[in-house]
This record gives structure tokens, C-alpha cells and sequence, in this order.
């Protein structure tokens, strides 16, 4: 990766657990897509957690040549969310399916043009 990895977390102390566990996260991703130039990931908290328990809301924009890639985790709620881990990982499983797709749209691409 080109550029280093940013975290901004929103409504909560940062932390270095969850901060490691990102990059853990990014690491495996990148094992599989190495064309990956950047990535910011935001961690944040609604209001509602403290009381109730309400579901992080991870959002990453992960930069790849010719596009960036959009996860943000309000659009797939998953009940376990309400961990922060959990929610990490689940945003990771969704760049990873996008970053699957443009991958092989772009492979289809390039055979259409050699064919």
C-alpha cells in the first residue's frame, strides 16, 4: 500500500485494539488484493450505543487505481454489530466481495480487449 492506513474514530476514544485489529484486517485484504493504494477507515458510535447497545457504524474507503471503494455499514446491519470487532470484520467481508467483483469485471475487461 502506498499510503499508510488512516483511522478517525467518532464518538468513542480511540483504541488501540480496534485500531490493531483494522490493520490485521487490511493485511489479509491486501494478501488478496495487492493493488490497494490507501485506505481510511471510520469508527463511530451512535449516540444510542452507551445506553442500548446500538451497532458500530464502520465506513472504508479503500483506494485502488482507477476507483475507491465505498463500505459503510449502515446499509448491512448485522445484530452482533453492537461489537466493535464484529462490525470491523463485517465491513472487511463486504470490501473484499466489492474488491472480487471490480477484479474480475476488470479481468473480463482486459480479455475482451486482447480477444
Amino acid at each position: 500500500m502506498q499510503k499508510s492506513l488512516q483511522i478517525t474514530f467518532r464518538h468513542m476514544p480511540p483504541s488501540t485494539a480496534v485500531e490493531t485489529t483494522a490493520r490485521e484486517l487490511l493485511g489479509r485484504l491486501e494478501r488478496v488484493h495487492s493493488q490497494i493504494i490507501g485506505c481510511h477507515v471510520t469508527v463511530d458510535t451512535p449516540d444510542a450505543h452507551q445506553h442500548k447497545g446500538a451497532p458500530f457504524v464502520i465506513k472504508i474507503d479503500i483506494e485502488v487505481p482507477g476507483r475507491t471503494v465505498h463500505v459503510d455499514s449502515t446499509k448491512s446491519r448485522h445484530p452482533e454489530d453492537a461489537d466493535a470487532y464484529a462490525a470491523l470484520r463485517h465491513a472487511f467481508d463486504t470490501a473484499r466481495r466489492i474488491l472480487d467483483e471490480h477484479a474480475q469485471k476488470r479481468h473480463a475487461q482486459d480479455h475482451r480487449l486482447e480477444g
